[in-house]
């Protein structure tokens, strides 16, 4: 009884600060005594609890579908283990309840230090379910998209909307970018997920044979047409047909496609009858398609068809926080086929990587990768590993990266590969050279210019 007369009073001096700071905030603040009373609430731990009405809840034990304070017990006797990684009087831990009917993913974070006195539990809520939807989604692309973008991210949330429809998608961007991996997932999230998902490169088919390998051709139809040929349309029945290179498609073609797509029939090459297929369309192009309708090179009607559903994925040089991302995920795949692991990337090489404006985009980030590592110095990417292209790049630089500093880290870690190498060599150049993946003479050049002593280490020959 004394303890609670105590939380009572501790209580009313800390109502008024309180509900000053936390009646406006999003994240949920409960303030509760031993027994699971509730003292205080904002109006956010009410609703991201699913109270009904968002009326006051009176205790822990009324958060449905969850025994809140036997959890709350029992994360505390693991509390050492349990600490927020930003703050040690924090102890963080993640559930999920039903909610207003819906499951929802909570981190609660819980005082330490109030608990320790044994009067108060001061519970704070934040809600994780569009994050951890967004991280199910990104798992589901089977490891091709790799983001923290904002604007990555918003394009993720609007795919998972649209996938369950039939809406023809647009997606336009650069090369390189990702479109054909988004429009995978699209497929894959879709009801047709277990159907066919072709793809047809429309820059890479010649404008005489196009036509056929879209719509098909019956045996006769042309020199050479020695077989019936259904084509992609139909080999994408009840499935997802996916038109890279959009922009491609030859003016007098386009109505033909415009009409597979709206009335769902097409006729094959040499053929009168009409057949019907039930295709998903989703197309993709480098190039920005009103730009091509306002210059006469693009149907306006085959363009509104195709675009119901427009996505602008944003190149690599929009979304710079990626590109670290992109390194390991890169690095990851390579050590998978063979490549050597724990590469380190000095300061300089980074700093080249984040600010080259990467023309080709993640497709030539991922080739740059691989380049850096072949060319790494004792597992060590230095501005040399790197493509010609990033090196001869005259880009910004922030006055931190060009001073002394980062220099003499380069020149350490060098010396130290070099070091390495000799030692490993047991002092033969020739064979040093080979451990770094360079010649004899650039590895002498390189001794003299870090006054590294041409002495063998272990008494080695050259």
């Amino acid at each position: 009884m004394q303890a609670q007369r105590v939380a009572i009073q501790e209580m009313d001096d800390l109502l008024p600060l309180l509900e000053a700071i936390v009646s406006y905030i999003d994240e949920g603040v409960l303030l509760a005594d031993r027994d699971g009373n509730i003292l205080y609430q904002n109006p956010a731990a009410g609703e991201l609890l699913g109270a009904p009405g968002n009326e006051p809840l009176q205790s822990l034990a009324d958060i449905k579908g969850v025994d809140f304070i036997a959890a709350l017990d029992k994360v505390l006797e693991r509390a050492p283990e349990m600490n927020s990684p930003n703050d040690p009087n924090l102890i963080q831990f993640e559930m999920r309840i039903e909610a207003s009917g819906e499951p929802r993913d909570l981190t609660f974070h819980c005082c330490k230090a109030c608990e320790s006195h044994g009067y108060l539990r001061l519970v704070m809520i934040q809600d994780r379910t569009d994050q951890r939807r967004l991280q199910n989604l990104l798992a589901r692309s089977s490891g091709d998209l790799i983001t923290k973008d904002p604007v990555m991210l918003d394009i993720l949330e609007r795919v998972e909307r649209v996938a369950p429809m039939q809406a023809p998608v647009l997606l336009q961007g650069e090369s390189g970018t990702g479109k054909t991996h988004i429009a995978r997932l699209v497929h894959r999230l879709s009801r047709r997920a277990k159907k066919p998902f072709i793809e047809v490169n429309c820059g890479a088919i010649p404008d005489s044979l196009i036509e056929s390998e879209l719509f098909g051709h019956v045996k006769g139809a042309f020199t050479g047409a020695t077989q019936d040929r259904i084509g992609r349309f139909r080999a994408a029945h009840s499935g997802t047909l996916f038109l890279d290179e959009i922009s491609d498609i030859p003016v007098h073609l386009q109505p033909k496609l415009l009409r597979a797509i709206q009335d769902g029939k097409i006729e094959p090459v040499g053929s009168d009858e009409p057949v019907s297929v039930d295709v998903r369309i989703i197309s993709a192009a480098n190039q920005n398609l009103r730009d091509l309708v306002d210059a006469g090179t693009f149907r306006a009607d085959l363009y509104y068809r195709l675009a119901v559903f427009p996505l602008h994925v944003p190149p690599i040089r929009e979304r710079p926080g990626d590109i670290p991302l992109l390194f390991q995920h890169f690095c990851d795949k390579l050590i998978s086929r063979g490549y050597p692991d724990q590469v380190e990337c000095s300061s300089r090489a980074r700093h080249m990587l984040m600010t080259y404006p990467w023309p080709g985009n993640v497709r030539e980030l991922e080739n740059a990768v691989e380049h850096a590592i072949i060319c790494a110095v004792g597992n060590i990417i230095l501005p040399e590993s790197l493509p010609q292209d990033i090196r001869n790049f005259t880009g910004p630089r922030s006055e931190a990266d060009s001073g002394n500093g980062s220099e003499d880290e380069i020149m350490a870690l060098e010396r130290a590969a070099i070091e390495k190498a000799l030692i490993d060599a047991k002092g033969n150049k020739s064979m040093a050279a080979r451990y770094l993946g360079v010649d004899r003479t650039t590895l002498w050049r390189r001794m003299r210019r870090l006054n590294i002593s041409e002495s063998d280490p272990a008494g080695g020959s050259a």
